[in-house]
């Protein structure tokens, strides 16, 4: 009893165990169009959001801590975008290694899904980009927009390779627990509250996303024609999702199961 005061009508957190189940599965056995199509619409969604943090950066005044904050919290967007208008986002799908870990996904069905889902997520990044340079958008604030962008670029190309796979980790590690936080609430006012602040931290905190990535550094080589993207954040990310949040969860809650499909 005191247990379901503490959560209220929120999943808890065996059940979001469940849920994250389930919904790998689901991901797993989709069509390839339907997996392309909507992960063309997560890298958007995501450099909708890395451009709205390009924007609030911009000429701001208050200080390290506050900008960065800020520029966090308008990065959320992204990440509300893909779980509450459904998209397929190649970190967030990191926890179909639960589903994998428990025998209900085998590793081809998870290799097919990641590889679907990240090209998709790219031709998304790269789609936004050349929209946004057509749209003129650095220009804002008598060109403050796109001298952030390119502040921003050569600071994620002069990463070497430990630190961004390090910032990899820690960024999918922040990423999956709000895809895992978002899965407990039952309203979209729940979701996006429970996206806020994981997402909002990694941002700040300077954490390197592979995906935004593909929209911060393109961006910046349209700009001036430098900028070089890491595989290294790609692999960290790989690292943060699937082995500290799904392989965490999995083994708190999911271990030991028959391997069984279950009802979400």
């Amino acid at each position: 009893m005191a247990q379901e005061h503490l959560f209220g009508e929120a999943y808890q957190p065996v059940q979001i165990a469940r849920r994250i189940e389930g919904m790998g599965v689901a991901k797993a056995r989709a069509d390839a169009l339907t997996v392309l199509v909507l992960a063309v619409l997560a890298g958007a969604f995501i450099s909708l959001g890395a451009l709205l943090y390009t924007v609030v950066l911009s000429e701001s005044g208050l200080g390290l801590g506050p900008s960065r904050l800020l520029g966090g919290l308008s990065f959320c967007l992204g990440l509300v975008l893909v779980v509450i208008g459904g998209a397929e986002l190649f970190t967030g799908n990191n926890l179909l290694a639960m589903a994998w870990a428990s025998r209900l996904i085998d590793s081809r069905a998870v290799l097919r899904n990641w590889v679907l889902v990240y090209l998709g997520n790219v031709v998304g990044c790269l789609g936004t980009v050349l929209l946004v340079a057509w749209a003129g958008t650095a220009g804002l604030g008598d060109g403050a927009v796109g001298e952030m962008a390119l502040k921003i670029a050569h600071g994620k190309a002069q990463l070497g390779l430990g630190a961004a796979f390090a910032r990899g980790i820690l960024c999918n590690a922040l990423v999956c627990l709000a895809t895992w936080l978002a899965m407990a609430g039952r309203s979209v006012t729940d979701k996006i509250l429970a996206i806020l602040f994981p997402i909002a931290a990694f941002v700040a905190l300077g954490f390197e996303h592979s995906i935004a990535n593909w929209f911060f550094l393109p961006f910046g080589l349209v700009l001036d024609g430098q900028g070089t993207l890491s595989l290294a954040g790609v692999a960290g990310n790989l690292v943060g999702g699937t082995l500290l949040v799904a392989g965490m969860y999995w083994l708190a809650y999911l271990r030991g199961d028959d391997g069984q499909a279950r009802p979400s």
